[in-house]
């Protein structure tokens, strides 16, 4: 699951600052991993957290860097994506400035264009967040 991407921003559409990724993890089969330092400048950071939507979009940008990655693989394009619903989204904590997130998604089907995934946050020993989404892909 160790696969060397110098530059994430090449596996995902989007860009700064709305990136809630900063390194690439490794992918195995429907899996991918990424990690993310939570700052103080990113706009989804208020009173020294990471809030919601940014746990979320982190989720989904993990799906989308693994859909970059085995597009890039393909020799493929990297295809924009939206969040079509949300469920079972389970978040115990918030993350403080300076914690590392460490974010595992799961594709668990497709239809189409709508990509399944469930995911997971952990931050140090605890899993702080996770929940299912679907995703409209090439939009």
């Amino acid at each position: 699951m160790e696969d060397y991407i110098p530059d994430i921003k090449s596996l995902i559409p989007q860009g700064p600052p709305f990136v809630l990724v900063d390194r690439w993890l490794g992918s195995a089969g429907p899996t991918a991993r990424t990690g993310f330092r939570v700052t103080a400048d990113h706009p989804l950071t208020a009173g020294g957290r990471l809030g919601v939507a940014g746990l979320v979009e982190n989720m989904a940008q993990t799906a989308a860097a693994g859909a970059g990655y085995v597009a890039r693989a393909a020799g493929g394009v990297l295809r924009s994506g939206a969040i079509v619903s949300i469920s079972n989204l389970e978040i115990s904590r918030l993350p403080k400035l300076g914690e590392e997130l460490f974010t595992e998604i799961t594709e668990t089907a497709r239809v189409a264009d709508i990509v399944v995934i469930s995911g997971r946050i952990t931050c140090g020993e605890s899993v702080i967040a996770m929940g299912e989404m679907k995703i409209l892909m090439g939009v």
